[in-house]
């Protein structure tokens, strides 16, 4: 039976607000599910794997998109029930922000490390956001049962990283469930109750919030002062504006509406807004009548960081595809689109993204949402491009760079890159970052068996292909995290696909001038290959400027017009062969090459 407790009464030292921090696939959601369990929070015959994670592609792939918050209620020996609000987070670098805004939320952390793979990049990001946030942190080591776990040398590792005792760490298996009884009193013994005035004005963050196509979008919050009532107009001071909070409550596996939520508790506020641009996360709500002084610190406006245009298959599923993005938006606010016309692939949307599995995702749900067959351009990064008159402008798409005699300089931004990695393999992975032109900032040795390496690297040397060569040359056993720094002045050019002399506009790209050569050579050899022969030839060049790098040619599919001439004499093969090279000279004038689709698509996933 389920322990219901009036959450209005209870004094705030019952309650205990904590996330989850973990690499992906250190078994962040199958611990959550025990925590489920063991609380019953969640009845058998609801149960199911990965419960906290909502949608199909988050089970499939294994990853958590979307964080999720539930709470939960614990009887503790002592004799007291609390009440526990978790905060899942994602795991990937990509929703770093998101993680940011649910640790803000929290006193404590539950540091989950796989016993069979060590600390991994993301672990360790994750872990300095939470200690910048003074979060408790409490130790866990996963997958204790495997018979391939590292106790001893992975709980040295966590000794070393975050100066704890080795009795402090946790011993758990998501799996089995071993372990899950003993985090659940540590929850209470080390992680602080929170601290807030329930008498002060009302201060709340938004940390999440979900768009429900019926309710509109729902903010998840968590209040640090004062209390909120259901019918209260409130403001959110970020975006300005004042909405009535129909309805509140707490978050379980379904919501369940309160009257009031106060200083300490985490729930949900729905007021009927439609736009998800109307609600950002980590914005502050304040009550209208009363309002606080100051928003909560850490506030950012998201920025997307690789730009795609996404184009229909087919044009007249144009508006569709618009209507796709909308909807997605409302669940997605870190999606952001225009629209943009190409000659070659007519009309679509030029759309940012947090990262490359970010585009990954969106890309994957259209087509299971909402039946959408896209085209992806090249993902490329935002340059910023100065020219000699003294102004300034952000480059998103090739054709937007000025002209070479007008361009003064070009500046693209740079991340800090932390790789940790074995030993055996630094010199692969210095040899790939070094390719990619990165430099080497520090390197230390965490232990005898791992090494993290700091490199400064171009962003847009590491939106494409960068994450499956690192896990190819290190076999797996390197992860990868990284923060954007700023905008260093860059030798780049662009590089042009002709046909027959007409550019493909959705062919160019941004490249740095030492790699030009290389890519141009190699994309004109793969429209070699995919582009079907015309009655005339087809030159296909690569240039930069005015200048040509790369060529091939794709001979013309020619009929044998001598073949009714058999014996007799020469110069009437010669007078058929000469009316051939004619019309096939006039057909190349007026012929017009198409590029299929399967071109476009097979060109974009160069290597």
């Amino acid at each position: 039976m389920k322990t219901q407790i009036s959450v209005s009464l209870q004094t705030m030292k019952l309650i205990r607000n904590f996330c989850v921090i973990a690499h992906i696939d250190h078994g962040k959601s199958t611990l959550s599910d025990r925590l489920l369990e063991t609380t019953q929070t969640i009845s058998e015959r609801e149960m199911k794997d990965q419960a906290l994670d909502s949608m199909d592609l988050e089970r499939e792939r294994g990853i958590t998109i979307k964080s999720h918050a539930v709470q939960m209620y614990y009887p503790h020996t002592d004799g007291e029930t609390y009440t526990f609000n978790l905060i899942d987070t994602p795991g990937h670098v990509d929703f770093s922000y998101e993680v940011s805004r649910s640790i803000a939320a929290c006193e404590g952390a539950l540091l989950l490390v796989d016993a069979t793979q060590g600390i991994q990049a993301q672990t360790i990001s994750n872990l300095y956001l939470a200690i910048e946030h003074d979060l408790e942190i409490i130790p866990i080591l996963n997958k204790v049962d495997m018979e391939s776990a590292m106790v001893e040398e992975v709980s040295d590792q966590i000794v070393d990283l975050i100066g704890c005792d080795p009795d402090e760490i946790l011993l758990a298996s998501g799996k089995t469930g071993q372990g899950v009884k003993e985090i659940l009193a540590a929850i209470v013994d080390r992680i602080p109750a929170p601290e807030g005035d329930e008498k002060a004005p009302l201060q709340a963050l938004v940390f999440d919030s979900v768009f429900n196509s019926f309710r509109g979008v729902i903010a998840y919050v968590r209040i640090f002062n004062g209390e909120l009532n259901k019918g209260d107009v409130v403001r959110f001071m970020n975006t300005k504006m004042d909405y009535e909070a129909s309805e509140i409550g707490v978050l379980q596996i379904n919501q369940i509406p309160k009257d009031t939520l106060k200083a300490g508790n985490v729930g949900y506020v729905i007021t009927g807004i439609k736009e998800s641009s109307e609600i950002k996360v980590g914005d502050t709500i304040t009550n209208v009548e009363r309002p606080c002084d100051k928003a909560i610190q850490g506030f950012e406006v998201v920025k997307p960081m690789v730009f795609a245009g996404i184009f229909p298959v087919d044009n007249d599923d144009y508006e569709d595809l618009r209507d796709s993005l909308e909807k997605l938006q409302l669940n997605d606010a870190s999606l952001v689109f225009e629209p943009e016309s190409s000659a070659a692939l007519g009309f679509g949307f030029r759309c940012g993204f947090l990262g490359m599995l970010h585009l990954e995702i969106v890309q994957e749900r259209l087509s299971r949402e909402f039946d959408q067959e896209v085209i992806t351009t090249v993902p490329n990064v935002s340059y910023k491009a100065y020219t000699k008159k003294g102004d300034f402008l952000i480059v998103n798409t090739p054709s937007e760079l000025p002209e070479a005699t007008i361009l003064e300089k070009v500046e693209e931004p740079y991340i800090e890159a932390q790789i940790i990695t074995k030993p055996e393999f630094i010199g692969s992975v210095m040899t790939l970052c070094l390719d990619k032109r990165g430099e080497l900032k520090k390197q230390i040795y965490l232990t005898t068996e791992r090494v993290e390496l700091t490199f400064e690297l171009p962003l847009a040397e590491i939106v494409f292909d960068f994450y499956d060569k690192l896990k190819s040359i290190s076999r797996g056993y390197a992860s990868f995290d990284y923060a954007p720094t700023d905008y260093k002045a860059s030798d780049l050019v662009k590089l042009d696909i002709r046909l027959n002399g007409d550019m493909v506009d959705a062919l160019s790209a941004l490249v740095h001038r030492t790699k030009a050569e290389a890519l141009g050579r190699q994309i004109c050899k793969k429209l070699k290959e995919l582009l079907p022969k015309q009655q005339f030839v087809i030159a296909i060049q690569a240039a930069v400027g005015a200048k040509i790098i790369a060529r091939e040619t794709i001979s013309a599919m020619r009929k044998d017009v001598t073949a009714k001439c058999y014996g007799g004499d020469i110069t009437r093969k010669r007078k058929l062969l000469e009316k051939q090279k004619k019309g096939k000279k006039k057909m190349r004038q007026i012929g017009s090459i198409e590029v299929p689709q399967k071109a476009f698509l097979d060109v974009l996933k160069l290597d």
